[in-house]
């Protein structure tokens, strides 16, 4: 054992000592960092357009501050991005976080001196919760890869401005600097296909013992390793390879592929980063779900995700949450973003303490016949399917399919890039059905009513959604296939690569 290693584990011990009084205090967290975020900004614009003088209760907060998309937010934004002070929070921003969005365009979300304690550290926590809890260090003392956005920054009106994984990459602490990989260089390479193979290509000869990034694009670079490699798996090249960290979408449909390709069974830490905030982070191996960041700068507040388009949902902080409902999760930071909508939608599977999974995004669903299925199960229904029947995924999506031919009733169509098919196709669709069934009545009821047809796959080729990321150009980094959608926007880009419908 190295000395980081052995170093490692005290140090994990005192910060899990540390996490766990959190979690044990969260109400009472959460409750200090609300009126912490309102003393602190209400002498800026946007505090004393709100009145934040006026503010005493968690109710005046949400008479006075309606929840916010980034449009809705944009003009505050805009003054900030040039180069206003004391708009959204005291002073400038140290860094603006390049994102995209749907329907905003770009988007600059405000990363400040305040803020940027809870990207840095909850990260940390994560890994120092996993050495505390299993008592293994050992990756500490080899090579670590995060696949990431560029970390070369721009300037504008004096404030530098990049993706959010290129912005925290400037802040890895000194002791890591020589672990990480890879470097700066090839860390800069704009074209995501070549970097993922000059990543391949400096990395092929190291001791990498921790990998993280978001599965598809990881999965990217566990098949180039092996084609330049001339092994059969990643464990031949790595034979230390032992933890994974991930984050951004459910890992489970692609574990079963990871595991041929890397050889064994290993470790896995999810994360749920996000620009405007850390939100969450796996802190267990034995229990399910991550562990929401209620000392880390952020108010949370949750909105029933069946009443988030009405026009007076209900809006409650942690404390009024409950197990198994899906809620739009909105959030209050140290950087200036109030009651802000991610997006997202999570569901708390504990209270005690509050550990949350991420479900789905609040407008990617299915819902061209009322069914309004969201990825969560879709997620479910895959995962079933490759379970029962076998079968490795690369990637997949659903789309309505709400004008069939003529004399065919109108069905849900999935688009599925599989490396290696099932054995018995016909029956992975009938139970990909039967889950699909189980998992939302209002579908159930649509295919028992005769008002949908059974759902039909439609095979793509190789690479094809790889292909169709590039072809908008989002290949690689942070970005990800919607698991669904309401429209045929996907499905017709797809429409190309099809190989055989079913």
């Amino acid at each position: 054992m190295g000395i980081k290693a052995f170093l490692s584990k005290p140090y994990a011990k005192y910060i899990h000592q540390k996490v766990l009084s959190s979690a044990r205090n969260a109400v009472k967290h959460q409750n200090e960092i609300f009126f912490t975020l309102i003393g602190a900004a209400k002498n800026t614009l946007f505090g004393i357009d709100h009145q934040f003088d006026k503010i005493k209760t968690y109710e005046d907060f949400k008479n006075r501050v309606p929840v916010r998309d980034y449009e809705q937010l944009k003009p505050y934004i805009d003054k900030t991005v040039a180069g206003q002070s004391d708009i959204l929070w005291p002073g400038k921003p140290l860094y603006l976080c390049k994102t995209s969005g749907t329907t905003s365009g770009t988007k600059y979300i405000p990363l400040t001196k305040a803020s940027m304690p809870n990207h840095i550290n909850s990260a940390k926590e994560a890994l120092l919760c996993y050495i505390a809890l299993t008592g293994k260090s050992s990756f500490v003392d080899g090579k670590m890869i995060f696949l990431q956005g560029s970390p070369a920054l721009n300037n504008q009106n004096g404030i530098p401005i990049g993706r959010l994984s290129g912005i925290v990459a400037h802040h890895v602490p000194k002791y890591l600097q020589k672990n990480r990989m890879p470097g700066y260089h090839t860390n800069c390479i704009e074209d995501w296909e070549t970097k993922v193979r000059a990543i391949a290509d400096e990395t092929l000869k190291e001791d990498m013992r921790l990998i993280s990034g978001i599965p598809s694009w990881v999965q990217m670079y566990f098949e180039i390793l092996i084609e330049k490699s001339r092994k059969n798996t990643i464990s031949e090249i790595f034979p230390q390879f032992s933890l994974f960290v991930y984050g951004g979408v459910n890992y489970e449909p692609y574990r079963p592929r990871f595991e041929k390709l890397i050889g064994k069974k290993i470790d896995s830490i999810e994360l749920y980063p996000a620009s405007e905030g850390f939100i969450a982070y796996q802190d267990t191996q034995d229990e399910p779900g991550m562990l929401l960041t209620v000392n880390s700068g952020i108010f949370y507040e949750f909105i029933p995700a069946d009443e988030f388009f009405k026009e007076n949902p209900t809006r409650i902080s942690l404390k009024d949450v409950e197990l198994n409902k899906n809620y739009a999760i909105v959030l209050s930071t140290n950087a200036g973003m109030w009651a802000y909508n991610i997006g997202d939608t999570v569901k708390f599977v504990s209270l005690n303490p509050y550990r949350l999974i991420v479900t789905g995004r609040i407008k990617h669903y299915t819902s061209a016949f009322g069914e309004h299925v969201i990825a969560e199960e879709v997620e479910y229904a895959m995962q079933e399917a490759l379970k029962e029947c076998g079968g490795e995924v690369i990637e997949f999506t659903l789309a309505p399919q709400v004008t069939p031919q003529q004399g065919e009733l109108p069905f849900h169509e999935w688009f599925i890039e599989f490396n290696q098919l099932p054995s018995d196709i016909d029956r992975f669709k009938k139970v990909l059905e039967n889950a699909m069934c189980k998992k939302n009545i209002y579908y159930n009821d649509l295919i028992k009513g005769n008002v949908l047809q059974n759902l039909k796959i439609s095979l793509l080729g190789k690479n094809a959604f790889n292909e169709y990321m590039k072809s908008q150009g989002k290949l690689g980094g942070q970005n990800k296939v919607p698991r669904l959608s309401n429209d045929r926007k996907i499905a017709q880009g797809l429409e190309v690569y099809k190989i055989k419908t079913i």
